[in-house]
Order: structure tokens, then sequence, then C-alpha cells
């Protein structure tokens, strides 16, 4: 073999061995699509009941804020009968903060206060959802909830948290429902907004109590 071919051997296998390396290679912060990790487990109401409300939200999704006054009020009404999980689903196609909303959710999550964050998010979410730097926001909700602002900030980039959020994602489309938010699942069967709304189609506490008060009969 002439030393020419041999040293086109070598170049191909630098320029291989150079794919390999970085070819694949993302900023899992800032994409949002790498990372794998365990469901979350955002549990509100009687943990122990046999009725069980989960709802999938993007916290950017207009339609998920109207739903979040009522899903509260539903709570409220049903604390003790009934157990309610939340779940990440951010609509990243057309929701360009919707990971990040997310992520700020998990963030705290990670300091207990998960629930004080996925509140504070609905009821800014104009002040956030069109920011090109919404991390700023999110820290000052983190100094208003108290929080390690140092450690959320860390959290909030962190592969742990994006891992969460993709395993509920994935938890999502283990449904084979269509991608939608919200989406809400009664004991696992999916229930239709169409039978959640009122006659002027804006989320309806009466509809959601029928279809709880339904299952808990059955129980």
């Amino acid at each position: 073999m002439s030393g020419r071919f041999w040293a086109i051997i070598g170049v191909i296998a630098v320029v291989f061995v150079g794919i390999l390396l970085f070819g694949g290679k993302k900023d899992d912060t800032q994409s949002g699509t790498s990372g794998k990790g365990s469901v979350s487990n955002h549990l509100k109401g009687n943990t122990e009941s046999k009725v069980k409300l989960v709802e999938y939200g993007d916290f950017q999704r207009p339609t998920c804020r109207a739903y979040f006054p009522v899903v509260h009020e539903v709570l409220s009404k049903y604390q003790d009968k009934i157990s309610f999980q939340f779940r990440n689903l951010p609509l990243t196609q057309i929701h360009n903060n919707a990971f990040a909303g997310a992520r700020a959710a998990e963030a705290a999550s990670k300091q207990g206060k998960f629930w004080e964050m996925h509140d504070l998010l609905y009821q800014n979410q104009d002040a956030w959802s069109s920011s090109n730097n919404p991390l700023q926001s999110f820290k000052q909700y983190a100094g208003q909830l108290k929080l390690d602002v140092n450690k959320f900030s860390t959290d909030f980039a962190s592969k742990d948290v994006n891992g969460t959020i993709n395993a509920d994602i994935s938890a999502f489309k283990a449904t084979k429902a269509d991608l939608a938010t919200p989406t809400f699942f009664l004991n696992g069967k999916k229930l239709e907004l169409r039978d959640l709304v009122d006659q002027n189609s804006d989320p309806s506490v009466a509809k959601f109590s029928a279809k709880l008060d339904e299952a808990l009969k059955r129980q």
C-alpha cells in the first residue's frame, strides 16, 4: 500500500472519532430534549384515595391558565376525597418558554416548593411567557418563596430536572392521547375537555364535580 493511501485512511479515522466524540453533544439545559429520569410525583389531596385525577399541563399555555383557578377550587372541595397529581407537558413546538417554566417548577420542588411555584407561574404567566430571559422572573419568584436562589438556579439548569420533565413527557406519550394541554385523566381514563366546560365553554367546577362524584360513587 502507498503512503498516500494510509494517510487518507488516517484522516478518515480522525474524522470518524471526532464525530463520535462531538457530533451528538448538546446543551441539555438549553434544548430541553436530553436527560433521562423518573416521572415527577407532585401530589395533593388524599393520596390514599382510589379516585385519582391527573393533569398534564403546560405553564405557558393560556388554556392551562384558564383551568388553574377551577382546578384549585375543585381540589379545595374534594381535598379529603381524591388524589390529584400534576405532571409536566411543555408544548415546546408552540411555547418557547414552556420547558423553562417546567424547569422552574421542578427546581422549586428540589426545595419543597413545587406547588407554590406552580401557582406563581400561572398567576404571572403574562409576565414571563413572552420574556427573552424568563429565568430572571423565575429567580424573583424563588426569592419571593424564600428559596436558596443560587441552588434554584443550579437545579434549574440541571440534567436531573430536565430528566424529570422528559420522563413526564414520555409518560404522556405512553397514554397514546392526542398531544394537548391541559389533559386530565380520571382513574386512568382521559376526560374530554368538552365535558368539563359550561355553556359558555368556560371551565366549570360543577362539571368537574359531576365527574368526580360519579367516580366516588363507584368506589
